[in-house]
């Protein structure tokens, strides 16, 4: 019987290489050749999968950001159930932080892929259309968590654009060891809670 081929296997295997030589030597050090070469492929291999490397950084990006909403659902998962707005919206903006190791080793790669989409007009694209549904949806957790009376001095858009740029700011902080883990847990804290009312 002809060996069954598992092509998102293969597709992995190639992701995980762009993402091991992105580490060490930024997208700019990322090529077929290169990839092929870290993967113990061959660029035959390569090319069959992925025609270009915008083609290759596209679909890696999306292995990373499948590997955070993973990551995200475990999280959410190990929460009292149900779990409150509150608790909900910590979850998901502490697993965009690198504090947990997995976090630590994607982030470089997930700046590099935002500096990226500076050019790249496809990747700026799903940048803004997962910004959008972020966006969306902690604006939606604080608005559902504030009483009614609270909504005349409460603007639940404006709140979940302040937590996401603090959060992305912490990130960034964390990055370059500009801010110990502890102190950026402690200031997503208060400003979670000025944003639920707590």
């Amino acid at each position: 019987m002809p060996k069954q081929v598992d092509h998102q296997e293969r597709r992995q295997q190639i992701a995980a290489a762009v993402c091991r030589l992105a580490a060490t030597h930024g997208l700019e050090g990322v090529s077929l050749r290169h990839v092929a070469a870290e993967a113990g492929v061959s660029m035959g291999r390569v090319q069959h999968y992925f025609k270009t490397k915008d083609e290759m950084l596209l679909f890696t990006f999306g292995t990373i950001s499948e590997g955070i909403e993973h990551r995200v659902t475990q999280a959410v998962s190990a929460l009292p159930q149900p779990p409150d707005a509150r608790s909900l919206v910590r979850a998901l903006l502490v697993e965009m932080m690198p504090i947990g190791d997995h976090a630590k080793a994607e982030m470089p790669m997930w700046i590099a892929f935002f500096a990226r989409a500076v050019v790249e007009p496809q990747l700026a694209e799903l940048l803004r259309h997962g910004t959008r549904s972020l966006h969306g949806f902690v604006a939606e957790q604080i608005g559902n968590a504030r009483p009614t009376s609270d909504l005349t001095s409460i603007d639940a858009d404006r709140e979940a654009d302040i937590l996401l740029s603090l959060t992305d700011g912490l990130m960034m902080r964390l990055m370059v060891g500009g801010i110990d883990p502890e102190t950026a847990l402690a200031a997503l804290d208060h400003q979670l809670d000025r944003a639920f009312g707590a």
